[in-house]
């Protein structure tokens, strides 16, 4: 049986890896694009922040450790272009101009995601960065070093604009951000969003909420930023807006679409075609509270669905039960968490939400240390189910949100979360922890 990948990266490598070793006499052939493969992108803008280190240190496992070591027929600077579901065969060409045929009897497709880039004059001048490949990573970190950068705009105020804001403070650099939405953060509650906020800030970041962007224009050595409010100058310019993903190919190829144009996969990670299978941050999802497909790309996703598409071509049959969109990042000491629905997100689904934000503490409060800690916890006043959580502290909400976490894989009531035995000694927070607190008042609420 030969079994085929698109992509080379989270969900194509750890699919093409276990399927090896589910069975070594699979043919599995890996079609990269790119020179790269097996990488934590994750990692990047904490590499970009360290001038010492390399970019290549982010790569998990080499190309030729999956061909010498796993038999794995992996082809980097091979790009796809064509599905042909009929026929059973993926069409493209290499980086070297020749064009190649190859014939598949199960598919992946883990074609990942793409940064969004606006369509505003100037975004291809030199200086202009997006992030989201190692190749993206080598080329900033290269611009860092050949040029004088002391003025960076970053357009985008997400995950990626946040984290790449602290890794170009650390580097001395002076950073403005810019966004065409007024509200900061949005998903957040404004209390817990003007906490992050107040941290960028204090470190020397400036903030421009609600300024509409026309265009980059060269401005003598530099760039500037043209907005709403007043011409931002820079060295660099970051596009952080966001991702999409990258699923013309499967459409292209008559193959179903989900939300935000995502491949739509079943639980077993199928599409609409029998033979071919899509994962990563290419493909939807189901979300575990709701039972809605949802695109939410990250990485533990990506994995395990690669895991998933393995057994399942390999004769093994797996199901994913879903996400509830788990995420955490860092902006330099604040920690900003969150698991499950928005309020928002919950009314839209159907339920009846309330909510509560309360300040608790993240250690015991006589404990030197000890730092404020934001919660937000959302419930169903209908079915008295948890719904949601979102924190923000200097220390304890990266590894608290998984709790909440948890708790909504098992579709556990609020009554029931405020009951739970959790861990207490006074370097690690109260005998009552915030998360309890705020359980307790989420029953009020409700």
């Amino acid at each position: 049986m030969r079994f085929v990948v698109i992509g080379g990266d989270a969900a194509g490598m750890s699919a093409a890896s276990r399927a090896k070793r589910n069975m070594p006499e699979l043919e599995v052939t890996v079609f990269e694009q790119s020179g790269d493969v097996s990488y934590s992108a994750c990692g990047m803008p904490y590499n970009i922040a360290d001038p010492r280190r390399k970019i290549d240190e982010l790569v998990v496992r080499e190309a030729r450790v999956f061909r010498d070591k796993q038999g794995i027929d992996l082809r980097t600077g091979h790009r796809v272009d064509v599905i042909d579901p009929d026929r059973g065969q993926v069409r493209g060409r290499s980086s070297e101009g020749g064009e190649f045929v190859e014939p598949f009897d199960r598919l992946l497709v883990a074609t990942g995601a793409s940064p969004i880039v606006p369509d505003l004059p100037g975004m291809d001048l030199e200086g202009v960065m997006c992030l989201k490949s190692l190749q993206d990573g080598r080329r900033i970190k290269a611009f860092l070093e050949t040029h004088t950068v002391k003025r960076a705009v970053i357009i985008g105020m997400g995950y990626i604009a946040l984290e790449m804001c602290e890794a170009f403070v650390e580097r001395g650099i002076q950073v403005e951000m810019v966004k065409p939405r007024p509200i900061f953060l949005p998903w957040l509650h404004p209390d817990l969003a003007a906490m992050v906020r107040g941290e960028v800030e204090e470190r020397g970041a400036v903030l421009h909420t609600g300024c509409g962007i026309s265009g980059i224009e060269e401005a003598g050595a530099g760039l500037r930023v043209i907005c709403d409010g007043p011409a931002l100058e820079a060295d660099i310019v970051l596009v952080a807006v966001g991702v999409k993903p990258n699923s013309d190919l499967a459409a292209e190829a008559g193959l179903e679409l989900g939300p935000s144009r995502a491949v739509a996969v079943d639980r077993t990670l199928r599409t609409s075609h029998d033979t071919i299978y899509s994962a990563g941050d290419c493909a939807d999802a189901f979300h575990v509270v709701t039972g809605d497909r949802v695109w939410i790309p990250l990485a533990l996703r990506a994995n395990r669905a690669g895991w998933a598409v393995a057994d399942n071509v390999t004769g093994r049959p797996t199901e994913v039960r879903g996400v509830v969109g788990t995420a955490v990042f860092k902006v330099f000491d604040m920690q900003v968490a969150r698991t499950g629905l928005t309020p928002e997100e919950a009314s839209r689904a159907g339920f009846e939400p309330a909510e509560v934000i309360i300040k608790g503490r993240s250690r015991a409060h006589a404990h030197p240390g000890n730092t404020t800690l934001g919660v937000r916890l959302v419930g169903d006043r209908k079915s008295g189910r948890l719904l949601g959580a979102q924190m923000v502290g200097r220390e304890g909400a990266a590894h608290r949100i998984n709790a909440p976490a948890v708790a909504l894989h098992a579709g556990m009531l609020v009554e029931e979360f405020a009951q739970c035995d959790l861990a207490y000694a006074p370097p690690f927070g109260p005998v009552w922890d915030p998360m309890l607190t705020a359980a307790n008042q989420l029953l009020k609420a409700m």
